[in-house]
């Protein structure tokens, strides 16, 4: 019985981290492994001996190894970041070069019209392998898309890039009154999981802010720029609202989520 109770814990744990990081699985199989040849004991030893592989693997071994298979890590500079460092420590931060060339185009795009609006990306890719589906998102798994957040403003109408969640998904932007409100058409329709975001949210925060309309239309502007983007998904009442005209402005559909939380960009 301890036999099963084990063999179920540790393929849960493989499960749990293969889905949430790609690598974690098999990472974790290699700590288990260590873990049993190494006798010296003290406590908390297989979670000591994993943390420390999983985070030489995801600092200095995967970033080397991720060109192989066309992917590399999204390059930071001044006005470009995560919302939240869980996604490069989870391993949810690699692109194709050529997407690294077209937010590096935006971020220069944005300081050279001396705008307050840093970029602040969300989830992206996992490092290896086209296919492998990075959850919960339905495309995130060829490299060529990014998840980035929405710009919001204070009270006074000043720019900020501090965001409504931890997560930066999952604080949504309602449709105000008159406006063709595509979530309920969704829910009605019974896609139930069209605004379960608002589960994955790790908290909300900074309530007082408000969606930059102005600031967010400025951003996806930028994007709208780049030659090599190939669409660019947001929930359509915020399109109606910010005027979005150009036909790479789309609509993701029911089966997927709803997009008044942040912008989904993919390349070409």
């Amino acid at each position: 019985m301890k036999r099963v109770f084990n063999f179920i814990k540790h393929f849960g744990t493989f499960l749990f981290l293969t889905i949430t990081t790609q690598v974690g699985g098999l990472i974790y199989l290699l700590s288990v492994l260590i873990n049993k040849k190494w006798n010296q004991p003290f406590k908390c030893k297989l979670p000591v001996i994993f943390c420390s592989l999983y985070f030489v693997f995801t600092f200095l071994i995967i970033p080397f190894v991720a060109p192989i298979f066309g992917r590399e890590k999204v390059h930071h500079n001044h006005n470009m970041s995560p919302t939240n460092y869980l996604t490069v420590i989870l391993n949810r931060n690699y692109v194709r070069p050529e997407m690294n060339t077209l937010l590096k185009s935006v971020s220069y795009g944005l300081t050279k019209i001396e705008s307050d609006i840093e970029i602040r990306y969300l989830d992206a890719n996992f490092p290896f392998i086209n296919k492998f589906p990075l959850l919960p998102h339905l495309s995130h798994n060829d490299g060529k898309k990014i998840d980035i957040s929405l710009v919001y403003q204070t009270s006074e109408g000043e720019i900020t890039n501090k965001k409504k969640s931890i997560s930066g998904y999952g604080v949504f932007s309602e449709p105000k009154n008159g406006e063709y409100d595509q979530v309920n058409e969704c829910k009605s329709n019974g896609y139930f999981q069209y605004d379960y975001p608002k589960y994955l949210t790790f908290g909300s925060i900074n309530s007082e802010l408000v969606l930059s309309e102005k600031g967010t239309k400025t951003l996806v502007n930028q994007l709208l720029k780049q030659k090599n983007l190939g669409k660019l998904f947001i929930e359509p009442h915020l399109k109606n609202r910010m005027k979005l005209t150009d036909s790479r402005v789309r609509y993701q559909g029911c089966r997927a989520v709803r997009h008044d939380d942040h912008i989904h960009i993919q390349l070409k």
